[in-house]
């Protein structure tokens, strides 16, 4: 690390080359193309810009560039809590405390000021109680639900996911607009058809 004297942008460049280990974090989702899987920070990437090209199915009232912030922090304790597959029932009772402890150390990184800052937004992603919150996890859930089609359900299939668990998740896309809601469940329908996904 090269030293500054300032204190805070050394907390800031610290913390900036921490958050490099987010693209070292797999996800279960592959690429489109099916090449491999992706990693957080692409994925992070990928749904801040669904937030700005989307904007316009996004709830009255909704700020889309702080949906968007979110978006590009929600995975960030990721680098210690690792990715939980969304259908891992045994991997999401622990997942709320080792993201909480992630979130204390790697946001402790930061100067006061953007420690609380950023610490807020995640909680504020993690709780999806206001309308910001609630479109940026309609996006983190229906890109997911995006790739499995492209690639056909390569995520799905070994995974044994059935109709019934995807169900689960199409609400909270709604929750955070309805018409892209609507696009889910109906892309759900299509991939029940075409074989993709067991009904």
């Amino acid at each position: 690390m090269i030293p500054f004297a300032d204190p805070r942008l050394a907390a800031q460049i610290a913390f900036i080359v921490e958050i490099d280990k987010l693209k070292t974090v797999l996800r279960q989702t592959l690429l489109t193309d099916s090449s491999r899987q992706e990693n957080d920070a692409e994925h992070s990437w990928h749904i801040a810009a669904m937030a700005f090209l989307l904007a316009e199915y996004a709830d009255p009232g909704v700020d889309v560039a702080r949906a968007a912030r979110m978006l590009l922090i929600h995975d960030i304790v990721e680098i210690d809590a690792g990715d939980t597959f969304i259908h891992d029932e045994a991997g999401h009772e622990d997942k709320e405390e080792r993201e909480r402890k992630a979130a204390a150390r790697l946001f402790g990184l930061l100067p006061a000021d953007q420690a609380g800052e950023y610490t807020a937004l995640w909680q504020e992603y993690e709780a999806r109680e206001t309308a910001d919150a609630r479109f940026a996890d309609a996006l983190d859930r229906l890109q997911p639900l995006l790739h499995n089609f492209e690639t056909e359900g390569a995520t799905w299939k070994p995974h044994g996911v059935t109709r019934a668990k995807v169900d689960k998740l199409t609400p909270r896309i709604a929750a955070g607009s309805e018409r892209l809601g609507a696009y889910a469940r109906a892309l759900v329908d299509e991939a029940v058809r075409r074989g993709y996904l067991a009904p």
